[in-house]
């Protein structure tokens, strides 16, 4: 036989149940009054933890809408800004890029794009390699140095510059490097290999 079906479901109306039967059982020969002492202490315990519920509740509420007043301002600042950006003579794409100001609408097809790749020499073998990955997921970095028959696969890079570190093959030798790179898109290359990045690297 089932004897908890008649107990609410709902906090609110466990509440009000619960201090209806609190306030009409009195002591007799089957109920002590320890068994209602027992009882009014978890009631008043309930009802605490209900309390601060509820104003948990009330809080978060107004934090929501705090949070979604305060995005309201920031958002009104920025399109003010970007549209003031937008206008100005010296904007661009690529400054648009940058910036992350250009909607989705307008973002660039990357089964057709390439990345710019660029080089610096570092001296003694490292080469600082520059690049913008858009909205890829990175790129792959591929080189080829002297004497390599082809092209190997230096790393996967998601955050630009990449610092080739590989010491030069013969100490205070001059070293010739080619370096090229490919988009990344959920772990798969996509689009074209960039144009070659040709460094002399100094001792």
């Amino acid at each position: 036989m089932t004897t908890t079906n008649f107990i609410p479901t709902a906090d609110q109306d466990f509440h009000t149940w619960l201090e209806h039967l609190t306030t009409s059982l009195s002591t007799n020969t089957i109920i002590t009054s320890e068994d209602i002492a027992a009882l009014q202490a978890a009631q008043a315990d309930f009802n605490s933890h209900n309390i601060n519920v509820a104003n948990a509740a009330a809080l978060a509420k107004q934090a929501t809408i705090n949070k979604t007043q305060s995005r309201h301002h920031a958002e009104e600042i920025i399109r003010g800004l970007v549209r003031r950006i937008k206008a100005h003579n010296d904007y661009n794409t690529g400054l648009g890029v940058q910036l992350g100001i250009i909607g989705p609408g307008h973002r660039q097809d990357l089964s057709k794009a390439k990345p710019k790749l660029k080089g610096i020499d570092l001296t003694d073998g490292q080469v600082s390699l520059n690049f913008t990955k858009y909205q890829s997921d990175g790129i792959n970095i591929y080189c080829q140095r002297e004497g390599d028959v082809d092209w190997v696969l230096l790393a996967r890079v998601t955050l630009s510059p990449y610092v080739d570190t590989r010491p030069l093959l013969q100490v205070g030798k001059p070293e010739l490097r080619r370096y090229c790179a490919v988009f990344m898109l959920k772990d798969q290359e996509i689009g074209h290999y960039s144009d070659e990045v040709i460094i002399n690297c100094t001792p």
